[in-house]
């Protein structure tokens, strides 16, 4: 948002230059832009977020290393203060306009009610393992997210969520469940989103989704989940091309939608064509599930190309992936190591032609959208 406010001033300035426009609409462009702007984080606020996390780390780290020295009734108490001066000072320091060392000790004080999970359930031997920590954890979080309406507690409520299915998912601790929940506490999270005005959150929400899927089609069957992938990706994809504004307004993730649903695409042809790849034969299977992902990428770049950078990039890696897969399986065993490396050459040339191409093509005023 930075880059393009910054660069929407610059625009204004030249157009008022070459008198396109005048000075009092030019004016109210230039406030317009500066009022929906996102307001950065400067250097100065980076360090003292820092500092204020690595005192927090300090002072839960002096805690349990005297953990034994300290009377339990005193060790209660000083986890409690920390967590209670962390909100209660933060949102002190919010309303006298500093917002960015407030959100760094609401952060510690999150921080320290998961420190505090730990050692008083260690102290009290309370029964349940380190994932039901974790969800406690991230429910007292999303909680004081809801509560303070902070975006970066619910960025770091989601974080934990994802940490919770990246244990449970690869059975980290012990055999258990597939974690279906992680999908209510996403829809949870979600709509918290809202309520905290956390862009970020709403984009980790939806990688750690693909995550999830690609989690559950290795655990489970491939093709019920990953087909399902693929299309429902394709119609958010054609939803937010044919009518950006309205979709966006829905999903507020700053005109980032196709992206992620071009991500989710690769992903589900990626998932498809790795169940039906066979290395020693054809495989028309393998052939069709090609075939669409390079008519996707395609599609994408011609749609929405234009209007962001990243979904380019992302576009030409989608197609650097799909080359190399379609190597691998239908060139391989053609093929010697020589053979392998000239084939790759002659690829990656191709590929380098066609982006010096397709870039020249895209350079000209955008339309509208998101740039990354």
């Amino acid at each position: 948002m930075a880059g393009y406010s910054t660069r929407v001033r610059s625009d204004i300035a030249r157009w008022l230059q070459a008198g396109l426009i005048d000075a009092a609409t030019a004016g109210a462009l230039t406030r317009d832009v500066e009022a929906n702007t996102r307001k950065s984080l400067s250097f100065g606020s980076i360090l003292a977020m820092m500092a204020a996390l690595l005192f927090g780390a300090a002072i839960l780290i002096f805690v349990a290393a005297n953990w034994d020295a300290i009377p339990r009734l005193a060790r209660v108490a000083a986890l409690f203060a920390i967590i209670l001066g962390g909100y209660v000072g933060g949102a002190v320091l919010k309303t006298r306009d500093h917002a960015a060392i407030g959100e760094a000790l609401w952060i510690v004080a999150a921080a320290a009610f998961g420190g505090s999970i730990a050692l008083i359930g260690q102290m009290y031997h309370l029964s349940g393992d380190e994932a039901s920590a974790l969800v406690t954890w991230g429910a007292g979080t999303a909680l004081a997210a809801v509560a303070l309406r902070s975006n970066p507690l619910t960025v770091a409520s989601v974080g934990i969520a994802d940490v919770w299915l990246f244990l449970k998912g690869f059975d980290y601790y012990s055999r258990s469940n597939f974690p279906h929940a992680f999908v209510a506490m996403a829809i949870v999270l979600f709509a918290v989103s809202f309520w905290t005005r956390s862009q970020a959150a709403r984009h980790l929400i939806i990688l750690s989704l693909l995550f999830y899927l690609v989690l559950l089609a290795g655990n489970h069957a491939t093709l019920p989940v990953a087909i399902p992938l693929v299309i429902v990706s394709a119609a958010l994809f054609a939803a937010s091309v044919v009518a950006p504004e309205p979709v966006d307004r829905i999903v507020q993730l700053g005109g980032y939608l196709p992206l992620h649903a071009l991500l989710g695409f690769l992903t589900g042809l990626a998932i498809i064509q790795f169940e039906l790849a066979d290395e020693s034969t054809y495989n028309s299977g393998f052939a069709i599930a090609s075939v669409v992902a390079l008519a996707g990428i395609v599609a994408a770049i011609v749609l929405a190309g234009r209007e962001s950078r990243g979904l380019r990039w992302l576009a030409y890696l989608g197609f650097a992936f799909e080359l190399a897969m379609i190597y691998v399986v239908t060139l391989q065993s053609m093929l010697d190591t020589a053979g392998f490396f000239l084939a790759a050459a002659v690829l990656l040339g191709i590929q380098a032609i066609i982006i010096i191409r397709v870039e020249k093509r895209m350079k000209g005023p955008a339309t509208g959208g998101a740039t990354a």
